[in-house]
């Protein structure tokens, strides 16, 4: 709770597995709501184990973690400097040291560490500033990863896009201009597919044509929604987490320093 500004509840998440017979705990805390995208913005995170790790490895372990799941989440495309994330090893538990990223133990807290920072990543997207729904856009089929992540942020980052999130509006049209616009070389739209969870919206560049606006409605509808892009184009995915954009939203910012 000492770390929540526009929070409106405080983040943790815990796992536990066993080794040898000894208990490995993982646990951790974040923070944020506002001013996230990638590079975490305003977010805080701590991780801690009672596994003893050495230094160099815990270093990866959290420089995959973060950006796996800290780096894949956007609330409003805002950053900032004060931003922190950490992983501690304490070294309590009756277990030998990881000295090598290979083993048993070394893969179960790896599995551990990465389940519990994308629970916290989550938390921050499900508790985005006035925030109504939960967003997962994957993008499947790119040529390499950031294009990739380019169509998934320009999809994420779009005010028509986020606010037809908020009002439930399955409006394909945001979402393939999003993707025009995203800077891909050569986008061969006529290979563009996009569904909203199972529901296909746009086939082959436009308008699917068994699509009917009650089947995207019902999907928009939901608090948690996917919204899923085939590119076509090589066989590299991503996937970030977002929210939609509210009155809520507005407020909060507006009156910050009232």
């Amino acid at each position: 709770e000492g770390i929540m500004t526009t929070d409106t509840l405080p983040k943790g998440a815990s796992t536990q597995f066993e080794y040898e017979g000894a208990t490995i705990t993982v646990t951790g805390i974040s923070k944020g709501a506002g001013m996230i995208r990638p590079n975490m913005a305003t977010m805080l995170g701590s991780i801690a184990t009672d596994a003893a790790v050495s230094q160099d490895i815990l270093q990866n372990i959290l420089h995959d973690a973060a950006n796996k799941y800290f780096n894949r989440i956007t609330i409003d495309g805002d950053t900032s400097t004060n931003d922190s994330c950490v992983l501690i090893a304490t070294g309590k538990a009756a277990v030998a040291p990881i000295m090598e990223p290979q083993g048993e133990l070394y893969d179960a807290l790896r599995k551990a560490i990465n389940q519990v920072a994308m629970q916290l990543a989550q938390a921050i997207v499900r508790d985005g500033e006035g925030a109504t729904k939960f967003v997962t856009i994957e993008v499947q089929g790119g040529a390499h990863q950031q294009e990739c992540l380019d169509v998934a942020y320009a999809v994420a980052h779009s005010p028509l896009v986020k606010t037809a999130d908020f009002a439930s509006d399955p409006n394909w049209g945001r979402i393939v201009a999003a993707i025009g616009y995203a800077g891909l070389s050569d986008l061969q739209t006529e290979q563009v597919n996009v569904y909203l969870d199972d529901v296909c919206i746009v086939a082959n560049g436009g308008r699917a044509a068994s699509y009917t606006e009650e089947q995207g409605a019902a999907v928009m509808a939901q608090d948690e929604i996917l919204i899923r892009i085939e590119l076509e184009r090589g066989g590299c995915k991503e996937t970030i987490w977002t929210t939609d954009l509210s009155h809520e939203y507005v407020r909060i910012n507006a009156e910050y320093r009232s």
